[in-house]
């Protein structure tokens, strides 16, 4: 049971009642549930938190385990037909966050990388593939576009998140030990925190 909207504010209010419109949708409601999937980012802290705190608390209510599950692994499951695969999150301020796997083993780990980065490493992948003359690298998420377009190099999926799907595969598949619901950050927060506490006097200049 999948159920989807665009919003850009009032998520934490809104997911309860999504979820439990999907899982209605899907048969057998809350309890039906063996098992509870969460990407734990890379993405937006908001964002994140919002799922994460969520997720938790539904699978403390039932019982029943949480697996956390990277955002760059489940885009890279959404195109498991694709023997060399790029997922790539848009994270904004001319970066993405991104990783790459061959004949389904990692190249290397989740990293932010600025764009201009990103178009080279699919490049040298391309040019530089010891399989066969037309391996394509395959770019999947809402940074693709964003570094395909234009670079000569990759085929882009038009998939921004996640295949519910192979979501729900991966959610079975993994083992609930070695994927505990932590988030997982790859780079500091834009917000800054405060220099002084609520009520209290500026500092003096001097």
């Amino acid at each position: 049971g999948v159920r989807s909207e665009s919003m850009t504010r009032g998520h934490s209010e809104r997911l309860a009642g999504m979820a439990r419109d999907a899982v209605a949708g899907a048969g057998g409601g809350f309890q039906a549930l063996d098992r509870i999937g969460v990407t734990v980012g890379p993405g937006s802290f908001t964002g994140l938190r919002v799922g994460l705190a969520f997720a938790q608390g539904l699978g403390a209510a039932l019982g029943i385990p949480v697996v956390g599950l990277s955002s760059l692994d489940a885009l890279k499951a959404s195109v498991e037909h694709a023997r060399t695969v790029v997922a790539l999150i848009d994270a904004r301020r001319g970066q993405v966050y991104g990783r790459a796997w061959r004949a389904g083993v990692a190249v290397g780990p989740a990293e932010a990388w600025a764009v201009d980065d990103a178009r080279a490493f699919v490049a040298e992948l391309e040019t530089n593939s010891p399989l066969a003359a037309d391996d394509r690298v395959h770019l999947v998420g809402s940074g693709a576009a964003l570094v395909g377009e234009g670079s000569g190099h990759g085929v882009i999926h038009p998939l921004e998140g996640p295949d519910p799907a192979a979501m729900a595969w991966l959610t079975a598949a993994v083992d609930p030990q070695a994927h505990p619901p932590r988030p997982l950050y790859l780079r500091a927060p834009d917000a800054i925190p405060p220099t002084r506490l609520p009520g209290e006097a500026r500092a003096a200049r001097s």
